[in-house]
Formats: C-alpha cells, structure tokens, sequence
C-alpha cells in the first residue's frame, strides 16, 4: 500500500460526484468563469510571429506538485485507461508465466492429508488415507522457526556500530524497546500472521512480507502476502531486479469506499466485482472445508502495481536543459481487476532523491532457493516421496482389508441364508448344498496377506523424506553423557544442514523487514513520542533511527532450535570442565542455564566478584579468607605495603602460604603504581606534549595503512621522521625513568621484608610448613603432567571416534540399500518360483 501523509476525512482535494441541490447553476458559472480566465501562453517566433496556446494545462497537467498526491486527478480518462489495460496485461502475463508453479503447488497441497479421501477404485471403500510425512515436517519446521525467531519478549535486539559511549547504548535500549513493543503490543496482527506465513513457507517455498504505513490505521504495518498474491515478470530473478511486481489486494466494497472518501482513492463508480476462478484459493478452501457465500461477492479485487513509467505530463526533466529525459521513474499504480479502471497513480520514490530510486515494500522469504524468483518449498522436494509413501500405505491397508474381508466364487445353486449379511463371531448360518463336499463349492480369491517388502520401502522412503526435512528425532547424547565431544558436535551438525540454512535465509530476510519498519517509523514518528508500556513509561526519539544503530533479529542465525542449543552449551560446559584454569566456569555455566531457559539466574548462580577499592586491614581479612584483593590507583601505597609487611610478621599468617603469596602480589601491584604515578607527576608536560604529537598522527597512520604508497612517501617525510623521534625519544625516557623508580621502591620493600623473612626463619613450624608446601607444589605439578597428557589422548580418541562414527553412518546407508536390494530379489524370486508352480500345475 502506497504512503499517505493526510489522516483520513481530512484530505483536501477529494473528488466527488454528488452536487448540492439548488447550486449546480452556481458551479456552473463558476466553471465558465474559471475557463475564460485559463492562462494564455504566447510563445515568439524566429520570423517575428507568435504561438498561442489557450491551454496550457493539456500539455503539463495541473496540479500534483505535491509529491504524495494522486496523480491520477489530473490525467484525463484516455490517459488512465490506457495505463490500466496495460497493468491488467501485464498481470495476465505474469500470471500465464508461472501456470505450471500454481498447478504444481494446487495438487501438492493434497499430500497434507488434511481431508480424507472417499475411494471407489481399485473396490469400493479401499483406503483414501495420505501418510503425514509431509503434515509432519510442515508442522515440525513451523513449531521450531516460531519459537526461535519470535521469543515473547520480542524478535528485535540492536547492535551499536561503531565505538560504544553511554549515549549510543541508551540510544540502542530506546530502538530496541520501541521496535518491540510496536511487534508484540501495537501492530497486533504481525504474531498470528506471522506464524500463519511460517506454516505456509515449507509448502509452497516463497512467502513475502509487506511494510508500509496504513492511512485507516494510522500506523506502520507488516502485513503477510502469500505466493499466490504476488506476481512478477517471467524474466524477474529477484525483487529487486524485477521490473514490475504486482500485489493482488481482496478489499471490501466497504473498506473501499473509505479509502475514496479520504481521498487515496479516487472516487468512482466501480462495477460489481466478478470472482475470477482461483484455483489455489479453490483447493485451500476445499481442503478447510470452507466455502463461498453470497457475501464474498461483495469483495473487490484490486491490482497494486509497483512499476515504473515514462507519465505524460509528469516526465523526468533534466534539471540543466528542462527537457525530458525519457527515464522511466517508478510509480505505484493501482486499478480495480474487474474493470481495469485506474484508482490512484503514486510516486514510488523520496521526494529528496534526485536519483528517482524505488522505495521497497515487499520482504522475499525462501524456504530453499529455487532456480528462478519464487522458492522451493517442502512439497517440490518431498513430494514424490510423499506420493509414494502413500501409494504403499494405501496398498498395505487394502490388503489386510482384503485379506480380512475375502471375496471369491460359489458354486450355482449354493444358497446361503442371509447372505447379504456379515457373519457375526461364533454364529453358524444354514446353507442349501444340492450334494457334495461343501468346502468343494466356495473357492475364495488368492488374496496376499501385506508385504513385509512392500513395508520395509515405505520405512525406507519415509526415512528418506524425514531425514531431508531434518525431522527425525536425533538421540545427541541420549544414554551416552561421556560421549566424546567431537561425536556430539558431528551428530548435531550432520542432521541439521538443512535447517539451519533455512533459518539463516529466514534470518536475513527478518533483518530487511525491520530494516524496512525503522524508516517507516522515522517517516511517520513525531521528533519525539511517548508511549506507554506496563509498569512504566517509554519515550523514542525520531533520530534515534540513525546509522549508529543497526536493526537485526534476536534469534541466532546459526542456532535454529532449543535442543541445538543446550547441546552446544552442554559441550562448552564439558570442554571448560576439562581444564578449568583456561576458562570461566561461571560464564559456562551461566550459559547453560540460559540455554535451559532458566529464568534468574543471578538467585541460582553466585554473582562474580568485583574487586572495590578497600583500607589495608580489610585487604588483611580479605587475603586471610581466601578472597581476591588488588591495587588500585590513588592509594597510600606505602602505607599499604607496611601494613601488609606487618601482618606477614604474624603467626596467622606464617603457616599459611597461599595467604602471604596473596600479599606479595598486592605489594608488587602497588610497586608498579607507585612508580607510574611517580613518573606521570614528574612527566606532566612531556605527557601532553606526546598525546598532541599522537592525535596528530592517528589519522595520517590510518591512512598509510589504507594506502601502502601514502606510507612510502610519508617514510621519506623530514617532518614525519622528526615526529616519530620526538615520540620513541619521550616514550624511551618515561620507561627509563619507570623502570629506575621501580628498582629503588624495590629495593626499599626487599629490606623491609627481609626483616619479617629472619622473623620467620627462626621458626621450625614454618619450615615444616614450607617442605609440606613444595611436596605438595611437586604433587601438583606431576597432576599437572598427567591432565595434559590424558587430554591429549582424549583430543585422538574424539578425533578416531568421529572419523569411525562418519564410517559407521556411510555403512548403515549402504546396509539398508543393500537390505532393500535384497528383499525385491527375493520377492522376485517367490514370484517367479509361483509362476513355475504354477504352469506346472
């Protein structure tokens, strides 16, 4: 639907075809006045003469320099009819082009088995039952893109480009909450019709999305248009490629009319809309067992052409010569179906551009790329395998109905009393038998129980059509927890290829759809707008929507179901067990419980902590109890340092190692801060001098990297070569200057400590101590070896486990061909041992 800036009843300009009793003579006068007051248009001549025109306007309409009007108020009837029989060919013409894609799409819909078939052939009432493979992985895809691409706190996160500051990641909370409150609370019908488009996809393999601004709604809209409504050229490869795209609209007579009072429309007098079969339409409604009333009569079916065209009277212009270039500009175009009359002519383009360039409404999703425009779905991959599954099951189940039921021949003059009624268990029924063995006068026709081979090639076809939809349920782990982690990523990837490339696909095409959402908003939002959400209020800016933020789905392109997902963090969680000094298990195991779905995890998991800046006693406890403790700039160091000599002198503290090689580390930290904040109070000017010499140089480095030749030339600059000397020369003073205050405050701590060190030498508990220390330092280090040494052999057993696990899996694939290549054998076999029994007989 075409953008309009006016709100509905208050569009000025609207055409109208009633006239006020009692003033016709009135606007009749007035007519004639404003004909003989047409502005007259004298052009000279070369030979001194001179052309009038009396009417100027038949050549440039009047009107339509506002760029959101209707142009199709200022063209005459000639005109318009014109243009609409050439879009109603046009859509004759994309609709003949792709007969054979309706046909094949119309009878794949059978095989979702969703109404059973009453079948007189091969007898009556053999089985018209359709096996739900496919039902199966439409329904299976659908429940798993749902709940992935469309969580319940809403489908859009945000991410910042660029260097992030507080003002762009406020800016980037703001975009993301809108666009979600507008998805989930606002626009009510994008969740239902967005699940409706994601059963709909697997089937016929394209489905579209439509963004634009509703003028009865008075807000921004993403609507779902199915395949069928859609039509392009028989050339189009894409969208954005295509020349022309037409949208088939169903609009009620009474939806209609409104859009012509407001004025979007123009306000003519249509016929009565004449359904035009659709056997797309047809075989849905037949297949949800609904059908047509009086009422759908009353529905109009209107063409909305996004096209471009060369409009007399509207055409392109050179802005330096002011004559036409003969560049078609794209326009939308809309004219009822049945009539073919012109409703309204709109440009299609910013009114800003002077490129003329087509704005998008329309969002392709693909379920698998196709070979041309539209995709294929499950029904053009699957179909055949579908038809033949149900081929066997009806075959299987009308055997044991024959098998169960049977019929045969009876000898004449064999009466049967009641026979046209069943025998009932345990009944015995009279007969009349002229004579004779009575089992000799009923022969019964050889009816084969069902074929084992014919069940194993439905098994196997069904397999095969699982497996393609990636539907078959996959045991990843199940049994088996110390399975090797390269098995378990191997089976995760190998059955969900295809899925996760759709997800992916459906993942890009999300992402132009809130593409399409923003600048609609920005079009439409106010410089500032308030809204309010449960438990507080929100505000958004229209600058919010700017090239800082960038606008993607939260689901994970490359995760595309729950179970993928625990199963990934469940490895990472393993791999992170094996050596836990290379990891973060508490991000590990966070991870793990998001996957889970665990809500609050902060009440489950305890929260890591963060080290604050504290006196030298609370580092003493902190350090006694085990905990983290660390330097921070702006400390009294030295007084730190003394503290933490003076509680290494205490017996707590003598025989518990780990605590006094806690405060080493805190004493070194405030050595190295001691010595920069030295060197920064001493430096202050060669400091400032040195970050102006850097913002100086930071663009000309950039640019030498982006271009090798820059950096050539600038190598051989006298000003470039002085510059960076003046730079290495301050830098090397400042690390000389470091590194000597470092070794005299060094220096000062080493005799301090040695003096607690003869404190503590002195004492035979702490030596006993220190022996414990370094046994258990070389035990250790042995565990150390040994953790390594088993990791390495369980990296080679993941490593033979897959390649013997991929081995296994080609096997099993030949196995079973080779199962089913050998029962038809022996089938063939039986039959033919039958046959020779049989003419020997």
């Amino acid at each position: 639907m075409a953008t309009i800036d006016k709100p509905i009843y208050e569009r000025a300009g609207v055409r109208t075809t009633e006239t006020i009793p009692g003033e016709q003579e009135a606007q009749q006068t007035d007519m004639f006045q404003q004909e003989a007051q047409q502005p007259i248009e004298v052009t000279p001549t070369e030979d001194g003469g001179a052309e009038i025109n009396f009417d100027p306007g038949a050549v440039a309409p009047l009107g339509g320099e506002h760029h959101d009007e209707n142009l199709a108020e200022y063209l005459d009837d000639n005109t318009l009819l014109k243009i609409g029989n050439e879009i109603h060919k046009s859509y004759e013409d994309f609709k003949s082009s792709r007969k054979d894609w309706e046909d094949t799409y119309t009878k794949g819909l059978d095989l979702l088995g969703f109404k059973y078939e009453n079948r007189a052939e091969p007898f009556q009432g053999a089985s018209g039952a359709t096996h739900p493979v496919l039902a199966e992985a439409v329904t299976q895809f659908q429940a798993l893109a749902y709940k992935e691409l469309l969580p319940a706190s809403g489908p859009v996160r945000t991410q910042i480009i660029g260097k992030r500051t507080p003002q762009k990641e406020q800016q980037s909370n703001r975009v993301k909450e809108f666009m979600n409150y507008q998805l989930m609370v606002n626009m009510k019908e994008y969740e239902p019709e967005f699940d409706q488009m994601l059963f709909n996809l697997p089937l016929s393999g394209s489905t579209f999305k439509k963004v634009y601004y509703d003028a009865l709604l008075g807000r921004c809209v993403s609507k779902f248009v199915p395949a069928e409504d859609l039509y392009v050229p028989y050339t189009a490869t894409s969208l954005d490629e295509a020349e022309s795209v037409i949208h088939s609209i169903k609009m009620t007579s009474n939806d209609l009319r409104k859009y012509q009072i407001s004025g979007f429309y123009l306000d003519i007098d249509l016929q009565d809309p004449v359904g035009n079969p659709d056997d797309i339409k047809e075989k849905k409604d037949d297949i949800t067992g609904v059908g047509a009333t009086e009422n759908t009569d009353d529905v109009y079916t209107l063409l909305e052409s996004h096209c471009e065209m060369d409009l007399d009277g509207f055409e392109d212009m050179n802005p330096q010569t002011g004559e036409p270039t003969g560049l078609k500009v794209p326009y939308i175009v809309t004219i009822d179906e049945s009539s073919s009359k012109v409703l309204s002519i709109r440009r299609n383009f910013k009114a800003q551009d002077s490129m003329r360039k087509k704005k998008d409404y329309f969002v392709h999703f693909k379920f698998l790329p196709g070979l041309g425009f539209y995709g294929f779905g499950l029904i053009h991959m699957i179909g055949g395998l579908s038809r033949t599954a149900t081929a066997a099951l009806r075959q299987l189940l009308d055997a044991g109905t024959l098998s169960n039921l049977p019929a045969g021949f009876k000898m004449r003059g064999i009466r049967v009393r009641d026979e046209a009624q069943p025998l009932q268990p345990g009944e015995f029924r009279d007969v009349d038998a002229p004579g004779g063995n009575l089992r000799d006068a009923f022969m019964p026709l050889p009816f084969k129980e069902p074929s084992q081979t014919l069940l194993a090639l439905m098994g196997t076809v069904v397999q095969a059509g699982q497996r393609f939809a990636s539907i078959a349920d996959m045991q990843v782990g199940d049994g088996n927890q110390s399975a090797a982690v390269g098995t378990t990523v191997a089976l995760l990837e190998r059955g969900s290829r295809v899925m996760s490339a759709i997800h992916k696909r459906l993942y890009a095409a999300m992402k132009c759809e809130f593409m399409l959402l923003s600048t609609c908003f920005v079009t439409y939002l106010p410089p500032q707008y308030p809204y309010d959400v449960v438990g507080g209020q929100r505000q958004i800016f229209k600058t919010d929507f700017d090239d800082k933020i960038d606008i993607v789905p939260v689901a994970d392109p490359n995760i595309f179901s729950q179970t993928q997902r625990i199963t990934m963090a469940q490895t990472q969680l393993q791999l992170a067990m094996s050596n836990p000094q290379m990891h973060n298990l508490y991000q590990a195991y966070r991870d793990m419980y998001e996957a889970l779905g665990v809500k609050d995890v902060d009440l489950i998991l305890k929260p890591e902590e963060k080290t604050q800046p504290m006196d030298p006693a609370t580092e003493n406890l902190m350090a006694l109890s085990g905990r983290k403790i660390q330097a921070f700039p702006g400390q009294d160091h030295k007084a730190h340092m003394d503290t933490h000599l003076s509680f290494m002198g205490t017996v707590s503290v003598r025989t518990n190692p780990p605590v006094i090689a806690s405060l080493q580390k805190n004493c070194l930290e405030h050595i190295a801060l001691m010595a920069k904040e030295q060197v920064e109070i001493e430096f202050k000017d060669e400091f400032k001098e040195m970050q102006q010499l850097q913002q100086q140089m930071a663009p000309i480095m950039q640019q030498m990297q982006q271009n090798p030749q820059m950096a050539q030339q600038m190598q051989q600059n006298p000003q470039f070569i002085e510059t960076q000397k003046k730079l290495k020369s301050i830098t090397e003073a400042i690390e000389s200057r470091k590194a000597q205050l470092t070794a005299e405050i060094m220096a000062d701590y080493l005799e301090e400590e040695k003096k607690v060190l003869d404190q503590m030498s002195n004492d035979p508990l702490l030596k006993l101590k220190a022996d414990e220390v370094q046994l258990k330092a070389k035990k250790e280090q042995r565990e150390q070896e040994e953790g390594e040494e088993k990791l390495e052999l369980d990296k080679l057993k993941m490593v033979q486990g897959q390649n013997q696990f991929e081995d296994k899996l080609e096997q099993e694939d030949e196995h079973q061909k080779l199962r089913a290549a050998i029962s038809l054998a022996k089938d063939g076999i039986k039959s033919m041992d039958a046959r020779v029994k049989q003419k020997k007989s």
